[in-house]
């Protein structure tokens, strides 16, 4: 890389690593910027997951305490991440990336449909139930599974269908629904980098550049992600939301 781009590359690791602590969709910075400086889409895409993991550690230690009290459910949800991500890794690596555009773009709409929707789809459903699950039952297990193999298949706007299924199936408020969204995407990412470091081929440059960026941005990103209010921070998310969609669409 030229100077130019190495300063691009960490420049939009920082952006997608504060963007990831508020929301996610931090990848439609940092993926396009390596498509940008001349890395081939899958290697690019493997080692944009791989950088952004440090990000993702600095996020969650910044809503640390919004995560207080869902060690159990994190567990549960947490295997279904996991094993998400490693089913979407292994169908990067052989299928086209041009397979998942249109359920890819359909998911992101749909979950910023549930973000807008959360609140009066949370009364709704309380005034229905007789008993709310304290880790949103089978369905949004489910749901996790699916959200993470396709956060191990791209992983753009996995923050946003996390938090629209989180929302809806949680009795939680919106910031400590963002904590676990934090926690499951540094699992699903984590989980497809180990995989992409061992059968993958991956631009260490590149990497090293959006770690640190992605670290520095994750930081600042929980400090401000905190202190939004919840309809500033659902207007954001569904904002982030569109754009990945009209990035995809004309891709």
């Amino acid at each position: 890389m030229t100077p130019l781009e190495t300063i691009a590359v960490f420049t939009a690791g920082i952006a997608a690593g504060g963007i990831n602590a508020v929301v996610g969709s931090g990848s439609l910075i940092t993926f396009p910027t390596l498509l940008a400086v001349g890395l081939p889409p899958v290697v690019a895409n493997v080692s944009n997951n791989i950088g952004l993991v440090p990000g993702g550690v600095a996020s969650v230690l910044g809503y640390r305490a919004e995560l207080s009290g869902q060690r159990e459910r994190m567990l549960r949800l947490g295997v279904a991440s996991v094993a998400g991500s490693l089913v979407g890794a292994v169908l990067l690596l052989w299928l086209p990336e041009q397979a998942f555009k249109v359920i890819v773009t359909l998911l992101i709409l749909v979950a910023c449909v549930l973000v807008v929707a959360q609140p009066k789809l949370n009364i709704w459903l309380a005034e229905r139930r007789t008993y709310a699950h304290p880790h949103g039952g089978p369905w949004l297990w489910v749901g996790v599974f699916g959200a993470g193999m396709y956060g191990g298949y791209f992983g753009a706007a996995q923050g946003v269908v996390l938090i629209g299924l989180l929302g809806v199936f949680l009795d939680e408020e919106l910031q400590r629904v963002n904590a676990a969204k934090n926690l499951l995407t540094l699992l699903v990412n984590t989980a497809a980098a180990l995989l992409f470091v061992l059968i993958a081929e991956v631009d260490w440059t590149a990497v090293v550049l959006i770690a640190v960026g992605s670290a520095v941005g994750g930081f600042f990103g929980a400090r401000l992600g905190r202190k939004l209010p919840a309809p500033v921070l659902r207007g954001v998310i569904v904002v982030v939301g569109l754009a990945a969609i009209a990035k995809l669409l004309t891709s």
